[in-house]
């Protein structure tokens, strides 16, 4: 977060108080709130053999403390971008290893990342999580191209809504665009709810809003961390879909909050109205009339010839280690390998709530478009933040099972191929 040279008011200091505080709490929330094949297919990248790659040997990461530079770099955009002769899916493919891959931003580089998901700045010992590539089996994708993409925004609005995890994506993509831009030519403006960066000489920004069931909870801001109090309005959407408005490119997510119990309160109608005569309903209900809620706003409010409107399926969660054939009740704390077995569908996957996603936006009049990243993150088990938050007591971090983070994942990470997929999109 930057803050304004000078003395800062008490009111200022407050306010970043309370945001920090905000974003931890987010976090930890997430955590509470989880207990215990991929079915999207897209047209994709054109057939090649094999992956472009052009990256320079690496040392260790603490040594180098730097960023690749793709500006002098383009990539044949007839060979490599979305091409509509070919068909690949994006879940059908491999982690493969690569030593000389160059990061696209390390946490010392990046001020924006929130301190709970900077693993090596919080003491991961191991490294090689950050050198994981998805390759694709039939095509590739097309290199993260920082310049060309600012090129896309310019003149341009980019808004993430949902969940911490959504959030991730957006300081992933932030980080990956920030060091091609002179520190005078952008600016980053946080609150709990809206959080956006600007980038001057292209007026555009990439924002973050947080909307994490994306129809209106009494759990909103601020965070009700019982999730048996939580109270959701399964037919009001029009607090969140203001700030949609006037959007050129929307990613929604919604997943990891509608798994914390099997019944969710429901009510319908404004908050306006009190909080008397909820119904508790299975969460698949709730979360189908939820995303009924927010189909039918998109549909009958966005333009479809100005705004682009894309869906992130589901990040799934690795909270039980016994997927993976680990008798240890350790989740995934010390885990620094991906899961090799393809088609490898753990326990924090929810096939049932993807299914409601596919089905409900492919009857929508509006195209939506899934940025896919369940099945090849599912294989990640070696991402998450685990014991890495630099939060934790030593006497905690001695309870994985207690107390490993298995939601979020470590930055860089994971959520920068989410981002080289989205930017296959765009």
């Amino acid at each position: 977060m930057k803050i304004a040279k000078g003395k800062l008011s008490l009111s200022i200091m407050a306010i970043v108080i309370c945001t920090v505080v905000f974003a931890g709490l987010i976090f930890t929330e997430d955590l509470w709130a989880i207990t215990g094949r991929s079915i999207f297919k897209h047209k994709s990248c054109s057939k090649k053999e094999t992956v472009t790659n052009s990256s320079k040997n690496t040392t260790e990461v603490r040594e180098k403390q730097k960023v690749t530079s793709f500006d002098d770099d383009f990539i044949d955009e007839d060979e490599n971008y979305i091409n509509s002769h070919q068909s690949c899916s994006i879940e059908k493919g491999k982690w493969a290893f690569n030593t000389s891959a160059e990061l696209f931003y390390t946490d010392e580089s990046c001020p924006y990342l929130d301190k709970q998901i900077a693993c090596l700045r919080n003491g991961r010992p191991d490294s090689d999580y950050l050198y994981w590539e998805w390759q694709l089996d039939d095509c590739i994708l097309p290199r993260f191209n920082a310049t060309a993409l600012l090129e896309k925004l310019r003149g341009k609005r980019l808004m993430f809504s949902g969940d911490s995890l959504q959030r991730e994506q957006w300081q992933s993509l932030v980080c990956m665009v920030e060091s091609h831009i002179p520190s005078d030519k952008k600016s980053m403006k946080r609150s709990p709810s809206l959080s956006v960066f600007k980038i001057k000489d292209y007026n555009a920004t990439i924002e973050f809003y947080w909307a994490p069931y994306l129809i209106e909870s009494n759990s909103d801001d601020p965070i009700i961390p019982d999730t048996k109090k939580r109270i959701l309005r399964v037919d009001s959407i029009a607090k969140h879909a203001r700030h949609w408005i006037g959007v050129d490119f929307l990613i929604f997510n919604s997943y990891v909050w509608w798994t914390s119990d099997p019944k969710m309160k429901s009510l319908w109608g404004s908050f306006a109205n009190g909080e008397e005569g909820y119904e508790e309903l299975d969460s698949i209900i709730a979360f189908t009339m939820a995303l009924r809620t927010w189909a039918n706003w998109i549909d009958s409010n966005v333009n479809r010839s100005s705004t682009r409107v894309l869906f992130t399926t589901a990040s799934p969660t690795h909270m039980r280690s016994a997927d993976w054939k680990k008798e240890k009740l350790t989740r995934c704390s010390n885990e620094t390998r991906p899961v090799t077995g393809r088609g490898y569908w753990g326990t924090g996957s929810n096939k049932r709530m993807m299914e409601v996603v596919s089905s409900i936006v492919g009857r929508m009049k509006f195209p939506v478009t899934f940025v896919n990243i369940t099945q090849l993150s599912d294989y990640r088990k070696d991402g998450h933040v685990s014991l890495y938050t630099g939060e934790l007591s030593d006497k905690q971090k001695d309870d994985p099972y207690t107390y490993a983070d298995c939601i979020h994942w470590c930055l860089p990470g994971v959520p920068d191929t989410w981002n080289q997929i989205l930017y296959s999109y765009l």
